[in-house]
């Protein structure tokens, strides 16, 4: 009778602790940096954001919030005037907005390197 009511007892506790154990969050490796995680609110409103850069020789498009547009092309009431490599300007009245791809990155030109001359010196050769 003690074998069983251990045992009841080990059950008892085992579902217990079951019942207490609480799973974790799994996050989704596919969602952008930028995106809420599944159920957070969103209280503002959508910003707006540039998602990628096509540019080629005849246009220049860029994607923001998932919409495709062309450069003189429009977001919502902003007209899209310039595209360039990293950075997307918009024009809404007298308001001009820039959109950057990488926001927290700025492009910092290139450190000139000094040439190297590799003529042996005079002084080391012999005659």
């Amino acid at each position: 009778m003690s074998a069983r009511l251990l045992c009841s007892a080990i059950v008892t506790a085992a579902l217990l602790a079951a019942g207490t154990a609480r799973a974790q969050a799994l996050v989704d490796p596919t969602r952008p940096p930028n995106a809420p995680a599944a159920g957070e609110a969103q209280d503002a409103a959508p910003a707006i954001q540039l998602q990628s850069i096509l540019i080629s020789r005849s246009r220049r498009l860029a994607i923001i919030n998932g919409d495709t547009v062309a450069l003189g092309g429009t977001i919502g009431d902003a007209k899209v005037v310039k595209i360039t490599e990293t950075e997307v300007t918009l024009q809404k009245g007298d308001e001009t907005e820039v959109l950057k791809l990488f926001p927290g990155i700025d492009k910092q030109p290139a450190k000139r390197r000094t040439r190297i001359s590799h003529k042996p010196s005079q002084q080391g050769r012999q005659r």
